[in-house]
């Protein structure tokens, strides 16, 4: 079957098919991303960041839920821990989200971290272009924790939502790790649970004191995900951000910016991968590390001269 074909036809099989093919690099993938780019550009991409433990899961289930309650389509994309004995995702989100597969109108998928940063990045954003392809309203990438490898996926979402819960000793450290910026809106989890107020207070503190959010204040919002208590205005809030975002012209901002930023990382990969194979694997490379360990040449003129010779 023509994967690109049918997958333009909403077939779930060809939409799993591609993500794979790109996910593991498989031959067609460049063929298949280069053939759906034109139909992308459609879907709502919202991020879900957080610490481990705050019910990311649970939250994005209920969320989906919720869309697809509204009668919006919905894929998720789920970033797992890498498994140390296959190399692929653990699947914990998966099976926690297994419900979601009944949903005619949800559409998940797991993908591994498989200890790459970077192109991490690159893939989820490959994936959600397949979903907004495939003809997905609304597409949910949940990350695993809020390291640096969070703040960059989030970089795939028009809006980003932080998720914390009260009582983790130092309440606000998943805000400290420059996830503070990125937040469109919070969500303090499990909000049944003693601290809910003092976490909600030092969140309200750190907004105060952010400059970055001019003209759209972050709302906090309360849920207890297991129940489904507070999901409806979760909902209300993510839309009403992408509101904001279209009528005052930023959502074209965000996007621009992220296009500029993918094609970077992009030519980066491609030059690294140059110098790689045609530089570095070279015995000529070998040798002036040899002269260098000599102290016979410094690498400064080194560097200059291979930078020289690949730009030719």
């Amino acid at each position: 079957m023509d994967i690109v074909e049918e997958l333009l036809k909403h077939n779930k099989l060809a939409l799993s098919k591609a993500i794979t093919a790109v996910e593991n690099e498989y031959d067609n993938a460049v063929d298949i991303m280069t053939k759906i780019y034109s139909h992308t550009g459609h879907a709502y991409v919202i991020g879900i960041t957080g610490p481990p433990g705050a019910g990311k899961s649970t939250m994005t289930d209920k969320i989906a839920k919720e869309y697809s309650k509204r009668g919006f389509t919905v894929g998720i994309v789920a970033i797992d821990p890498t498994s140390p004995y296959s190399g692929g995702a653990i699947l914990g989100d998966r099976i926690r989200m297994m419900d979601l597969t009944a949903d005619e109108k949800i559409f998940v998928r797991s993908m591994a971290t498989r200890g790459s940063l970077g192109g991490l990045s690159q893939k989820t954003g490959d994936a959600v272009k397949l979903m907004d392809a495939y003809g997905m309203d609304r597409i949910i990438v949940e990350t695993v924790g809020v390291g640096q490898s969070e703040v960059d996926i989030v970089k795939t979402a028009d809006t980003s939502m932080v998720v914390v819960i009260p009582g983790m000793g130092d309440d606000i450290q998943a805000i400290k790790a420059g996830i503070l910026e990125i937040g469109d809106l919070f969500t303090i989890n499990k909000a049944d649970r003693d601290g809910t107020d003092k976490l909600n207070i030092e969140i309200e503190m750190m907004l105060e004191l952010n400059p970055e959010h001019v003209g759209w204040r972050p709302p906090i919002n309360r849920t207890i995900a297991s129940k489904g208590i507070g999901i409806e205005a979760v909902v209300d809030s993510i839309e009403e951000h992408k509101k904001y975002l279209e009528e005052n012209g930023k959502l074209a901002e965000i996007r621009k910016a992220r296009t500029k930023s993918e094609v970077t990382a992009m030519l980066n990969d491609k030059v690294n991968r140059y110098i790689d194979s045609k530089v570095i694997n070279t015995q000529e490379f070998d040798d002036q590390i040899m002269k260098m360990q000599n102290r016979e040449i410094e690498p400064y003129s080194v560097v200059d001269d291979i930078v020289a010779k690949v730009l030719k």
